[in-house]
Parts: C-alpha cells; sequence; structure tokens
C-alpha cells in the first residue's frame, strides 16, 4: 500500500477507561499542541480507515484517533449488553475527557457510525463542554434500512429489500480473506464506481480485519437505531458531509440532519462520491475539517502567522 493510505505512525498511544471498564485504543498524530481534532470511525473500520486524513491534518493539528469497541485495538465486549448508542457515547466521552483537558475544546468528526457515536453523545455535558465543532460524515440518525441501497435494485418489494439490508447487516458469517470478488462487493455497496483499485484494496483490509461477531452485534444495534431525538442537543456548530452516490447511507439522511440541528453550518455534498468519504476525497473532507478548525477553534494572526484558540462562546443563560 502506498501514500496516501499506508499507516501512519502515532506520537503516541494510550487507553481510555469507558464507563463500563471497556479499554479503548487511542491514538494521537502531529503536534501536540495544535488544535485538537478527535476522528471516530464506523462500523467495521478501525483508526487505520484514517490514515489519509490523518497525514493530511498531522503537520498543524493534534489529531486524536481511537478504536470503536469491538474494532481494531479495543477491547471486544464479552456480554450482549456491551453493544448499544448509549456505549458509544460513553466511549467517546470517555476518549475526550482523556485527551482534552477541561477548559479546552476539539473538532469532532465522526464518520458513519461515528457520526452516530456524536450523535449519541451530544447531551453529554463532557462531551459538549469539550466540543468547537463537529464534521457528520456519511451517516444518518434512524430509519437506515429504509433508505439504504447498498443490495442491487432487484426487489421490488420494499419489506424484503428491508429483511435483505438487515441480514446484511447482521450476519454472522466471516468475509475470509480478500478475494477479487470480496473487492468487487465492497465497491459496489460502499464505494463509488469510480473509486481506483488502491481505494477498494484499503477499504477491503480494513473491513476484512473486524471480526465477524462484533460486526454482527454492531450491525444489530444499527438495524434499529434511532437518534432523532438526540439531534436538538447537538448544539455546537456542525457541518454535514455525504457522497452523492452512497448506497449506505444516502444523501436523504444528510438531508434530514441538516434540518434537524440547531446549527447547522454547511451541507457539504460530494459528487459521485460513496459512503467512504474520507477514502475517496480524503482533500474535500480535510478541507471542511480545516475550515471548522478555523472558524470555530482557531484563529491565524495575518502579521505573523500564530494561531490562537477562539474564545470558548458564552453560555446562554
Amino acid at each position: 500500500m502506498s501514500l496516501p493510505y499506508e499507516r501512519v505512525v502515532p506520537r503516541r498511544t494510550s487507553t481510555a477507561v469507558s464507563a463500563d471498564g471497556t479499554r479503548l485504543h487511542v491514538e494521537e498524530y502531529g503536534r501536540p499542541g495544535g488544535p485538537a481534532v478527535v476522528l471516530s470511525h464506523g462500523w467495521t473500520c478501525s483508526t487505520l480507515f484514517w490514515a489519509p486524513v490523518v497525514r493530511a491534518l498531522a503537520d498543524g493539528h493534534r489529531v486524536i484517533a481511537y478504536d470503536q469497541r469491538g474494532h481494531g485495538r479495543s477491547d471486544r465486549p464479552v456480554t450482549r449488553g456491551g453493544y448499544g448508542s448509549g456505549l458509544l457515547a460513553d466511549d467517546l466521552q470517555a476518549v475526550v475527557e482523556a485527551t482534552v483537558p477541561a477548559g479546552r475544546r476539539a473538532v469532532l468528526v465522526g464518520h458513519s457510525m461515528g457520526g452516530m457515536t456524536i450523535m449519541a453523545a451530544a447531551g453529554r455535558a463532557a462531551v459538549r463542554d469539550r466540543t468547537a465543532a463537529v464534521l457528520l460524515a456519511s451517516t444518518g440518525s434512524s430509519r437506515l434500512l429504509g433508505a439504504t441501497r447498498v443490495l442491487p435494485p432487484l426487489l421490488s418489494s420494499r419489506r424484503l429489500r428491508r429483511f435483505f439490508h438487515r441480514q446484511l447487516l447482521v450476519s454472522r458469517l466471516p468475509l475470509g480473506p480478500v478475494t477479487p470478488l470480496s473487492k468487487a462487493a465492497l465497491k459496489y455497496g460502499v464505494l463509488a464506481s469510480g473509486a481506483s483499485p488502491e481505494q477498494v484494496a484499503f477499504t477491503a483490509h480494513i473491513v476484512h480485519a473486524c471480526p465477524a461477531p462484533q460486526r454482527s452485534a454492531w450491525g444489530k444495534v444499527l438495524a434499529v437505531l434511532d437518534l432523532d431525538a438526540e439531534l436538538p442537543a447537538l448544539t455546537a456548530p456542525t457541518a454535514v458531509l455525504v457522497g452523492t452516490a452512497d448506497k449506505l447511507t444516502p444523501p436523504v439522511h444528510a438531508r434530514t440532519i441538516v434540518d434537524a440541528l440547531p446549527r447547522c453550518v454547511g451541507l457539504h455534498e460530494l459528487p459521485g462520491l460513496g459512503h467512504m468519504t474520507p477514502i475517496e476525497d480524503a482533500p474535500a473532507v480535510v478541507a471542511v475539517i480545516r475550515r471548522l478548525v478555523t472558524d470555530h477553534l482557531t484563529t491565524v494572526n495575518a502579521t505573523d502567522g500564530t494561531v490562537t484558540p477562539v474564545a470558548k462562546e458564552a453560555k446562554s443563560a
């Protein structure tokens, strides 16, 4: 694998402990004193997913990424009760409390289930107080099965399509080794038709590494996910990004989120891109993150180029 898809060696690794004792693997990159960006990956992924984004941001930012529970090097829940949107929120809270000191703030970036994680944690004071702005990329807040188009449009019955899409989410079948067939299936399902062979191979490498039991358990959570009631609590300036060819969380989800957000600062629809936007067009995603950092976390002195934090906005009475 060549740049930009090679793993970025972290400057520091650590462990954050969630409320139920689950240990979460955390990686930090870039400049220790730079503006902080926290990255939350999606279903079946890991910190490796963010390599193209980390590589672009690390020169001037403090970038923090973590493995969701059951993914990468974080603990795998040992009970059925170890999965759920509330636990995703617990985990994000543990990570930001461990990496963003009280009184400081970060830009939170979530892709797919990572965006759902941020929505689930919107009402947590410890998260809210450490959040300068948010990017929700390629994600949805509810009714995921009703809009997804991952399977070819061969079934006319909406009920049958929902049934087969749910089976796809909750399947415990191991993916096995990466093959041309599995790469073709992933390209069709989660990438744009114009995705490069390297992007397809990178995606397959990440997704195949997710253990089948954890993939299935989180799939069951996603199948019934409903975070609509959490959106009004997401009061930080929030940008929403989606690929127009996203089959897993189509643009209708992004528009629904935009309409419900108290403070949306932009909807970015990337023409022709699929679900894996940070892999398919990292520069476009990074541009949105940089704008959020500039507008809501730091200011740049036009004379000498120094960067200083934006003053924290006063809470309304």
